[in-house]
Formats: structure tokens, C-alpha cells, sequence
């Protein structure tokens, strides 16, 4: 690789559910415009929100999919030892591990190669969650 880029995205508090954040990640790399080919590694750094890719068109995607969830994995379920954080937090971690928190993705021509109709979404699975912080490893060649 030609050059390796880090960057700390702090993303803004945002209410429970799945959110687009692929604009935010692009706009906090702007060397992103010198890569000809690479990657774009992301690591979010926590336990209970998700990264993931998935539909950019329609959203009814991301309310569908926060229904499902949210059926599949209850809030305060009584199986649930790990209850001191509140009824959200136990199922915002199996949500985390379900969905997972890290995503690698190709860099071609400055651009992230993303199909047609996919963004990455940040999924927030507590309910007054604060602010989340998004780490960026890019390599690349320039060109």
C-alpha cells in the first residue's frame, strides 16, 4: 500500500433505530479522493450500536428491519441476568454481536464501492444512547 489514513469519526447522538451515516464516513476522509484502489477499514468502538450494510432507497428497509429486531430480541426479557445498565442494554448487546461492529469495504477510483442501492448504516439499539465514535483505517494506493 502507498499510504495508510486513521481518522476518529465521533457521530452524533441519534434515537434508537438504523441510520445512514454513509456521507458522514466519506466526509471524514477526504483523502478518500486520492485512492485509486484500497480499503476502508471501519471499527465501531462499542458494545451496544452495530455497523452494517444494507438498503439506501427506500426507508422503509431500515423501519422494517428495526421492527424485526426488535421482536427478535425483546427489551428486558426475563432470561436476562445482565440488567443494571436498563431493560435496552442486554438486548443492544446481542444485537451488537448479531449485527456486528466492524465492516471492510473496497475503495475504487476515490469512491467507496458500494452496490447501487447499499449505504452503511449505524445501528443505535439503546434508547438514550450518547454520541458514538467510528474508527477509519484506510489503505490505498494513490492515483
Amino acid at each position: 500500500m502507498d499510504f495508510i489514513c486513521q481518522r476518529e469519526l465521533n457521530l452524533t447522538p441519534r434515537r434508537r433505530g438504523f441510520h445512514i451515516i454513509t456521507q458522514e464516513v466519506v466526509r471524514a476522509l477526504p483523502e478518500l479522493t486520492q485512492c485509486r484502489v484500497g480499503l476502508l477499514h471501519l471499527q465501531l468502538l462499542h458494545t451496544s450500536a452495530s455497523i452494517t450494510l444494507n438498503e439506501s432507497a427506500d426507508p422503509d428497509v431500515r423501519g422494517d428491519m428495526q421492527a424485526y429486531f426488535r421482536r427478535s430480541v425483546p427489551d428486558g426479557a426475563p432470561y436476562f441476568n445482565h440488567v443494571l445498565e436498563g431493560d435496552d442494554d442486554m438486548s443492544a448487546h446481542i444485537l451488537s454481536s448479531l449485527l456486528g461492529q466492524t465492516l471492510t469495504l473496497q475503495v475504487q477510483h476515490g469512491n467507496l464501492l458500494l452496490g447501487t442501492w447499499q449505504a452503511i448504516y449505524l445501528g443505535e439499539h439503546r434508547q438514550g444512547a450518547s454520541g458514538r465514535t467510528l474508527m477509519l483505517l484506510l489503505e490505498g494506493v494513490r492515483g
